[in-house]
Parts: C-alpha cells; sequence; structure tokens
C-alpha cells in the first residue's frame, strides 16, 4: 500500500477515534452540569446518579453518537477536505442521537434512569466541543502540503463544455478532494486551456493511468465506439482506476440520478426527487406553517405601521400590492407585497425584470423598504395558504418567465417546486439585478440535493443577509 494511499485510511480512523474521545468529554461535562452545578437543579432529581453509576450511560451515548456519525458516512475520505459538509453531517448525526436518547430513555428502563436534561445539556455540548475539534482538525488536514497528499488525482477522458466547467469548479476550490492531472485527448476534441496538460494517448492507457499515478478517470465523452468504452473500462479495472462518466444526457437534476432495472436490463433515469416525496413534503408544510404562522404574528405590528406610512405619502391608494406570480408547476397566484412604488407604477413594469433602486417610481418609504425587503412580509400570508414555501426559488412574473425560459438553459425545472421568500440563490447574493443564469443554476441545485437542513440553513442565512438587495 502507498503512504498517500496509507494515510487516506488512517485519517478517517485518527478522525473517528477523535470524534469518541470529543462525544465522552462531551457527555461526561454534560454530567458534571447536570449533577455537580446549579443548572442541574432545572431537572428532576436522579436518585444515585453517582458517575461511577452514569460511566455505562455515557459509553452507551458515545457509542451511539459514533454508530450515528458512521452511518451517515463522516468517515468516508472524499470528506477529508470537506468541512462544511462533514460539519453538516455532525449536526444530522447529533440530533439523531439527541433523539434516540430522549426516546431510549422513555421506552426504556435504565438503572439509573436518563436524565432528560442531561440529554439536552450534552447534547450542546457535545455539538460545541465536535465544531471545536473538528475545525481544528480540519486546519490541519487543509495545509497545502497535505492536502496535496488526500487529493484523489483525476484524468478527464476526452474535452467538453462539460469537462471544462468541471475543471472550472475543481479548480476554485483548492480542499476539493479531487485534483485534475490533465487530460487524455479524443480525435475531434475542441481546444483546451494550456494549464491543463494532455496525458499520453498511446494504446496502453493501463500504463499512462500508472504513470501520471490517476485514482479516478472521468469520461466527458461516450461517443466512442462500443469496442473502444469497453478497453477503456478494463484499462481502469487492471489499473485499479475508479471510471465515471459525465452523464451528458442529463442537464439537470443529475443527483437524482438512480441506475434501474427494467427485466433485466439496466436503465439509469432521474429517480423522484427528496423534495416531492410524501413524508419530506409534509416536513416542509409543517415547517412553512409553523414559520408563517409565527412570522405573521411577530411582524403584523410593523406591517400595519409600514402600511400606515405608505397609505401617509400615497393618499388613497391601497397599502398592499398584489401581483401574479408562477407557482409550483406554472401554475399562477396572486403574491401579495407592501407596495413600494406610485400607484401607476404597473403601467411599465413590463419593462424590466427587476426593479432598480434608483427607479423613479420608488416611494420614499418604499425605497427604504426595498432596501431592508420589509416589502415582501406580507407573503408570510402566502405561505400559509399554501401558493409559496419559505424557502425556495423566487417566484417570476408570466411574461418575464416566458422569456427567460427561451434564454436561460434548463429555466422551467424550478418550476417543479413551491416557490419561496427566501432560497439558495437568496442567501448567495443573486438577488435583484443579478446573473440570472446564475440564479438558476443554484435554484435547481436546491431543488436536487433539498433537505430539512438545507432549508433549515437558509432560513438561518437569510437573516444576516437580509439587505443583500430586494428579490
Amino acid at each position: 500500500m502507498s503512504a498517500d494511499r496509507q494515510r487516506k485510511v488512517i485519517y478517517p480512523a485518527l478522525l473517528l477515534l477523535g470524534d469518541a474521545c470529543i462525544a465522552f468529554a462531551g457527555l461526561s461535562l454534560g454530567y458534571w452540569l447536570r449533577y455537580a452545578t446549579p443548572v442541574g437543579s432545572i431537572g428532576l432529581e436522579v436518585p444515585d446518579a453517582s458517575f461511577a453509576r452514569y460511566l455505562p450511560l455515557l459509553l452507551l451515548g458515545t457509542a451511539f453518537l459514533v454508530v450515528a456519525y458512521a452511518q451517515l458516512g463522516l468517515y468516508e475520505e472524499r470528506l477529508l477536505l470537506r468541512k462544511f459538509q462533514a460539519l453538516n453531517l455532525v449536526i444530522k448525526g447529533t440530533s439523531f442521537w439527541l433523539v434516540a436518547y430522549l426516546s431510549l430513555s422513555l421506552v426504556l428502563k435504565f438503572d439509573p434512569p436518563i436524565s432528560r436534561w442531561f440529554v439536552v445539556i450534552a447534547y450542546v455540548l457535545v455539538l460545541a466541543l465536535m465544531f471545536a475539534w473538528r475545525s481544528l482538525a480540519y486546519a490541519f488536514l487543509a495545509r497545502p502540503s497535505r492536502a496535496h497528499e488526500l487529493r484523489q488525482r483525476v484524468a478527464l477522458l476526452g474535452w467538453t463544455e462539460e469537462a471544462r466547467s468541471l475543471a472550472l469548479e475543481l479548480s476554485s476550490s483548492p480542499a476539493h478532494p479531487l485534483l485534475i492531472v490533465g487530460v487524455i485527448p479524443l480525435p475531434d476534441d475542441p481546444p483546451r486551456p494550456p494549464e491543463i496538460p494532455a496525458l499520453p494517448a498511446g494504446p496502453d492507457l493501463a500504463a499512462t493511468l500508472r504513470s501520471a499515478g490517476i485514482d479516478v478517470l472521468i469520461a466527458a465523452r461516450t461517443d466512442l465506439p462500443r469496442e473502444q468504452l469497453r478497453a477503456v473500462v478494463d484499462a481502469c479495472e487492471r489499473s485499479f482506476v475508479d471510471w465515471k462518466i459525465i452523464p451528458s444526457s442529463f442537464q439537470i437534476l443529475v443527483s437524482g440520478l438512480r441506475l434501474q432495472t427494467i427485466g433485466r436490463v439496466p436503465v439509469l433515469g432521474v429517480d423522484e426527487l427528496a423534495i416531492n416525496r410524501l413524508f419530506n413534503r409534509g416536513l416542509k408544510r409543517g415547517l412553512d406553517l409553523f414559520g408563517a404562522g409565527l412570522g405573521l404574528l411577530l411582524s403584523a405590528p410593523l406591517i400595519l405601521v409600514l402600511a400606515a406610512l405608505i397609505r401617509r405619502e400615497s393618499p388613497g391608494a391601497p397599502a398592499f400590492f398584489a401581483q401574479e406570480r408562477l407557482g409550483a408547476g406554472g401554475r399562477p397566484f396572486r403574491m401579495w407585497k407592501l407596495r413600494s412604488m406610485r400607484p401607476d407604477a404597473a403601467a411599465s413594469d413590463h419593462l424590466a425584470q427587476s426593479t432598480a433602486r434608483d427607479d423613479p417610481r420608488l416611494l420614499r418609504i418604499g425605497a427604504w423598504m426595498r432596501r431592508w425587503n420589509l416589502d415582501e412580509l406580507p407573503q408570510f400570508w402566502n405561505v400559509l395558504r399554501g401558493d409559496m414555501s419559505l424557502v425556495g426559488p423566487r417566484p417570476e412574473r408570466p411574461l418575464h418567465a416566458a422569456r427567460l425560459a427561451g434564454e436561460i438553459p434548463h429555466y422551467l425545472p424550478r418550476h417543479l417546486v413551491k416557490p419561496g421568500m427566501t432560497g439558495w440563490a437568496q442567501v448567495n447574493g443573486l438577488r435583484g439585478d443579478t446573473d440570472l443564469a446564475r440564479r438558476v443554476q443554484h435554484d435547481i441545485y436546491y431543488i436536487e440535493t433539498w433537505s430539512l437542513w438545507l432549508d433549515l440553513e437558509i432560513l438561518a442565512l437569510t437573516v444576516p443577509r437580509w439587505r443583500a438587495g430586494a428579490a
């Protein structure tokens, strides 16, 4: 086994051992706070909760945590350089542990009983300690010399527009676990940038892969004769190189690709999106109802004050403004806003896709509301009605959607889900008059990779980035 390969095996093992130690430390500190400090007086007293008697519960909790992390794939080699993805899994695994441990305390009769207050305290402490420990570990692993050893060396077979996009994506992140070291050129390839070298394309592909130290071969072109493709796969097998294909036939929703069997014939296609599964739709709707109800309750006084200021600046005109937008499945609905423009502004609204900050049609209070996105507050009502979600692609007007569908590739799939008050594009700075193609890319990414955790992350990021421009 090579030295680099040994490191790729040893580092996950060291991370697992470190996680176990940190988890036990967090649980032990939680025990101390619960039973040896005034913090513990909040919960019910547990008789005979000496540390010696509680130790088996702490060890069981540690084992549960590590198993939860491992089940989520936290110790896979591909995450050695992916700090934020790994920390996201830490949150998921620790939250699963919280629910499981509290459930066990209700179903099973432990001796001594598990203090629920202890579980909550330990949950917070384990998360805090794991974040600190993992941040230090990734700072160590991400050093340039060490990161270079841990990255998998990638060769591209052929050069296409998709290959160029992949190269740009990998080069933009020095800590990405994949490193493109060259391209094996094919006939009729378009020109490629000089910084990506050509690897020998001789008859002995296996020798080329071994001499370049390739770990992964990614085929950017599959328009090769069947026998030639079979030879490429055979060369990868003989060189112990992973073989992957850029699915150029599927330009969108590629993370949902699944291999299915129809009879005995394997068929590659897009599986049902996680965001559209019945249980997940129920989870998302529950979050929407709770968040929209709370949002309306908290924002109602501010909405009333702003409405009064709008009526004062624009007497006789309504304070609220309804505009037709496209929802899930391309169905139109009326989206509500606080009116930020003069009453006659709608006559020229079709001329621009978004409103400029210095638009002369803006009211004084309207310009201020848009700067803080306060004109969007009535959309909590749209979320309660089910027209919108708290999180999703921003809804577009039908007249602009028809035009954009012809100008921007893969624009229409963003209407597979309900539009949102905020979204992945918005928290990444793509609001208002920004690159529409990039906004669509972020919307597609959100639809493909949806999870309840991603919704919560976007909601958490929305508050500090609330002033990033009108949506």
